[in-house]
């Protein structure tokens, strides 16, 4: 087993690297007591060999790793790479280029839309990898035999996997159909956290203007303390009582102890403090109407017309995803559906690329009334049939 830990065996490395076609990668790392996400060990494969690189040695540098990251005439192949990347432009400041995700390549070729890679191993190579290290804290020194060998399977493998995805995709024509889901991937915008959009994610059954702003605050407050101190967000408050502080919306450290489940150290210090300040920063800002209409967005109903066009759409989904070989959710969601129906066609993925041709035309005829369905009795299929205008 090759494991680098030093830079110069890294840089030695790396010119082999250079060289090659294209190379596997993969990456260990916690997070469970930081906001940004440790890096632990990094793996790579190639076609004759794979090494292992401990980045927590200290002295290692890791800027020609980095490099080969960049270098455009090396293919970087990952599964389900955006964590791996994550962790790259964190350190870097760039994501990896061009890049291959076995994930979004087996969604396009009959396996699903987020395969685990140890589902995709056996149903390519027919071998059940071995488990038992899974839970490794990868942060820990030493590591064993037993723990490298894990981590090393996580790109040697990956080589068939890379090796079969790519002759499918060639085979049946739909090497361009992986391209936006790859570039979205490569966005560095994706990587760069926006405080003001964290609200979004926390759960609550308020919806009122001014509540939502207080909690749109108190929700970019503590993503920026969780950045700066790098500890996770749960640490500082947890989203239960975030919603409860924007709720009650006190106004001295009194008022904050009555809040539920509020810890009273919190209240009398310097948290409270700050949390008292956000809020009422917040109390005093104008009404954001984008607020409640994104907050309503997410819970809106769909018009009763459009609910029986809304089943029709899925209909035509199955049957040109059963016809293509294609598992339904890769080409379009139940909100991709459900905005078509209701004719929200702005940003629809379905009527785009790939997805366009395969089934967002023959939609967009049915919901015009220029598509319909019949049973050919001697194929015994459903066939998707679209009327002629001029008649």
């Amino acid at each position: 087993m090759r494991l680098i830990e030093n830079t110069a065996d890294l840089k030695n490395l790396c010119d082999e690297l250079g060289a090659q076609e294209f190379i596997t990668v993969d990456t260990e790392f916690v997070r469970e007591k930081t906001y940004y996400p440790k890096l632990c060990l990094i793996q790579v494969g190639w076609r004759d060999g794979a090494a292992i690189v401990d980045p927590l040695v200290k002295g290692m540098d890791l800027t020609a790793f980095f490099n080969v990251l960049q270098n455009k005439n090396v293919l970087k192949v990952f599964h389900s790479a955006r964590q791996d990347i994550e962790i790259f432009y964190h350190l870097s400041g760039k994501t990896p280029s061009p890049i291959f995700d076995t994930q979004i390549a087996a969604s396009v070729c009959g396996f699903g839309r987020s395969i685990s890679y140890d589902m995709l191993v056996q149903g390519v190579t027919k071998t059940e990898l071995d488990k038992s290290s899974r839970l490794t804290d990868w942060s820990v020194r030493p590591l064993d035999e037993s723990q490298l060998e894990y981590a090393l399977r996580d790109v040697t493998f990956l080589i068939p996997c890379y090796d079969y995805l790519k002759k499918y995709l060639k085979d049946y024509n739909r090497e361009h159909w992986i391209d936006d889901e790859t570039n979205e991937l490569l966005d560095e915008a994706y990587y760069k956290p926006n405080p003001d959009n964290a609200w979004q994610k926390i759960r609550h059954s308020a919806h009122s203007a001014h509540f939502l702003l207080i909690l749109k605050e108190l929700a970019a407050w503590r993503e920026k303390r969780a950045m700066k101190y790098n500890i996770p967000r749960k640490n500082i408050i947890r989203d239960e009582l975030l919603v409860a502080i924007a709720a009650s919306t006190p106004k001295t450290k009194d008022d904050l102890k009555k809040v539920r489940n509020m810890r009273a150290d919190i209240a009398s210090g310097k948290m409270g403090d700050e949390i008292l300040a956000v809020v009422d920063v917040a109390r005093h800002k104008p009404v954001e109407p984008d607020l409640r209409k994104i907050d309503r967005e997410k819970r809106v109903k769909i018009p009763c017309g459009a609910a029986a066009l809304m089943e029709v759409l899925k209909l035509l989904l199955k049957i040109k995803c059963e016809q293509e070989g294609v598992i339904q959710s890769v080409v379009a969601d139940d909100q991709n559906i459900r905005d078509l129906a209701c004719g929200n066609d702005k940003d629809n993925p379905v009527l785009q690329g790939w997805r366009y041709e395969l089934f967002g035309k023959e939609a967009l005829a049915f919901r015009k009334g220029l598509g319909y369905l019949c049973y050919d009795t001697i194929t015994k299929k459903i066939v998707v049939n679209l009327k002629d205008k001029k008649k």
